[in-house]
C-alpha cells in the first residue's frame, strides 16, 4: 500500500514539473504586439479619463497588466513618431525630423534610410517572424516599405488618410476649407485616393476607409494565427483616429462622443478581439501586448479631434498634450499590474523587445530608448529620467525628472501661430501641475541650469544627417 501511494506521488510530482517545463510563465522569446492608434488623445480612453468614449478592451489591459501615465512619444506628429518607435532613436538622429516639411507626402522623396536598424530587424535576428500592419508613413517608394525593414510582410495604407485628396474634394489650398461641412458626419469616401498596399503592390485604390479598422484587425488575427507556435512580432499602426474619421456601419452611432468616439470604440473592439484570439490559442501568457498613440489629438478639428484630457494643448505641439499619450502594457502572469508613474517613451519599446527577445542593442550609434523590463516585472523603477521634446528638427522643450523647461513655443500643427523664443524659459513641475499652467522659472533657477547642462550634452552628441522629409517628387 505504502509503495502504491509514494508511486502515486511520484507521478503527480514529475507530471507537475514536466507541466511546468511545457508550459514557462515567462517565456524566453515573448510574442510581441505593439498596437498604434494615430492622434489619439491622451484623455480618449475611460481608464484615462474620458467620461463618454467606453473602451472595456482597453480598460481590461489596463487593470490586468500596467497603465503608465507619464509615457511619450517621440514626437508629435506623425513620421518622427513612427520613426522613433521603429528605431529607438530621436528622429533627429535619423533625418526624419525637419523644419521644412513635418512629415512625408505622397510627393516626397525620402523615407527611413537603410542604414537604420528596426525593431523588426532585432526580432529576425532572434528567429521571430514579423509583421507590419496598418499605417507606415516613413516612405512609400519601394526602397522605404516595411518589407525593407524587417518585416516579412506588410498590409496597410502607407501615409496618412487625409492625402491624396482628389479633384472633388474642397480641401485644397487651406486645410480648413470645406472640412466644417462634414463637422458631423464622415467626409465622402471619394475625396480620398489613398492605396490600400499589400507588400510591394497596390491591391485597392482608393481603400475603402469604412472597413479599414475592422481588416486591420483582421489581418492581425490572421497572422496571429499563423505563427501561433513561433515567436513572432506584429506591429499593427491604425490609420484611425486621424482625420478623415471613418468608421463601419456596426460602430456608427455606437458611442455617446459623436463620430470620433464611434472610431476609438471600434479600435477598441479590435484590440479586444486580439485578445480573445490569444487567449483562444493559448498563448495569452506568451505575449506581451503594448498599445499606445503616435501623439495627441489634433484640437483644430473640435468633436473631430479628441482629447488631451487634463494636459495642455495637442498634435503638433511640445505641451504636454501633443506628446504626452496612453501607454498600455498587457502580459497575463508576467506584467505586475498597476499604474506606472515613472517616465517612459514609445522609444523604449525597441530597447525593451529587444531584451525581452535576447538580442544585443548596437552599439555603433547612439540609441535612445531604455529596457522597461525591470518595471513591467515589478522589480525596479525606470531607467528614463529625461524626455527632449521636438518640433520639427528644433528643441523646444526638455523634461528632467519632474520638471520640464520650455525654451521655444508655438501654436498648433496647421493653426500657423507665432513661434515664439523665450528669454528665460518657462519651468513647470509636472508632478504637481501636469497642465503646465503655474511657470515656477523664477523660483528655481538652479533646475533650470541642470536641465540646460542635459540639453547642452545632448546637442554635442547630434551628427548632422540628411533631411529625408525635404525633397519633393516637384521640387
Amino acid at each position: 500500500m505504502k509503495k502504491m501511494i509514494l508511486a502515486i506521488l511520484l507521478v503527480i510530482t514529475f507530471g507537475a514539473i514536466s507541466l511546468s517545463v511545457a508550459q514557462p510563465s515567462n517565456p524566453s522569446k515573448p510574442n510581441i504586439v505593439i498596437i498604434f492608434a494615430d492622434d489619439l488623445g491622451y484623455g480618449d480612453l475611460s481608464s484615462y479619463g474620458s467620461p463618454n468614449i467606453r473602451t472595456p478592451n482597453l480598460d481590461k489591459m489596463a487593470s490586468e497588466g500596467q497603465k503608465w501615465t507619464n509615457f511619450y512619444a517621440a514626437a508629435s506628429v506623425c513620421t518622427p513618431s513612427r520613426a522613433g518607435l521603429l528605431t529607438g532613436r530621436y528622429p533627429i538622429r535619423s533625418g526624419m525630423a525637419s523644419d521644412v516639411a513635418r512629415v512625408l507626402f505622397p510627393n516626397s522623396k525620402g523615407g527611413l534610410p537603410q542604414q537604420e536598424i528596426t525593431i523588426a530587424e532585432q526580432m529576425k535576428t532572434a528567429g521571430y517572424q514579423t509583421a507590419m500592419v496598418g499605417k507606415w508613413h516613413l516612405g512609400h517608394h519601394e526602397q522605404y516599405l516595411p518589407t525593407r525593414h524587417g518585416f516579412d510582410s506588410y498590409y496597410g495604407i502607407p501615409y496618412s488618410n487625409d492625402m491624396d485628396r482628389t479633384p472633388e474634394n474642397p480641401q485644397q489650398g487651406n486645410y480648413l476649407d470645406g472640412y466644417w461641412e462634414f463637422a458631423n458626419d464622415p467626409i465622402p469616401l471619394e475625396y480620398f485616393n489613398v492605396p490600400l498596399m499589400r507588400n510591394t503592390e497596390i491591391i485597392e485604390r482608393p481603400a475603402d476607409q469604412n472597413t479599414i479598422t475592422r481588416r486591420y484587425t483582421q489581418e492581425s488575427i490572421k497572422f496571429i494565427e499563423e505563427n501561433r507556435d513561433k515567436p513572432f512580432f506584429l506591429y499593427l499602426a491604425h490609420n484611425l483616429p486621424h482625420i478623415p474619421l471613418f468608421v463601419s456601419d456596426e460602430f456608427e452611432g455606437h458611442s455617446d462622443a459623436g463620430l470620433y468616439g464611434d472610431v476609438v470604440e471600434e479600435i477598441d473592439h479590435g484590440v479586444g478581439q486580439i485578445m480573445d484570439k490569444l487567449t483562444e490559442l493559448e498563448i495569452a501568457e506568451q505575449t506581451l501586448v503594448v498599445f499606445t498613440s503616435d501623439n495627441g489629438p489634433w484640437l483644430i478639428f473640435e468633436t473631430h479631434g479628441g482629447s488631451a484630457g487634463m494636459l495642455r494643448a495637442g498634435k503638433g505641439m511640445t505641451w504636454e498634450g501633443g506628446m504626452r499619450v496612453p501607454g498600455i502594457f498587457w502580459w497575463p502572469g508576467t506584467v505586475q499590474p498597476g499604474i506606472v508613474t515613472d517616465i517612459g517613451s514609445t522609444m523604449d519599446l525597441f530597447t525593451t523587445a529587444s531584451h525581452l527577445a535576447g538580442v544585443e542593442i548596437p552599439d555603433d550609434r547612439i540609441m535612445d530608448g531604455v529596457n522597461l523590463t525591470p518595471v513591467l516585472l515589478g522589480e525596479g523603477n525606470s531607467p528614463r529620467n529625461e524626455m527632449l521634446f521636438y518640433r520639427g528638427a528644433t528643441l523646444y522643450a526638455a523634461r528632467k525628472g519632474s520638471y520640464k523647461a520650455h525654451y521655444i513655443i508655438e501654436g498648433a500643427y496647421g493653426s500657423f501661430e507665432q513661434r515664439t523664443t523665450l528669454e528665460t524659459p518657462l519651468l513647470f513641475n509636472l508632478s504637481e501641475d501636469p497642465g503646465e499652467k503655474y511657470d515656477i522659472a523664477d523660483r528655481h533657477p538652479e533646475i533650470l541650469a541642470e536641465i540646460e547642462e542635459m540639453v547642452q550634452v545632448h546637442k554635442q552628441n547630434l551628427v548632422k544627417v540628411k533631411d529625408q522629409l525635404a525633397e519633393r517628387e516637384d521640387n
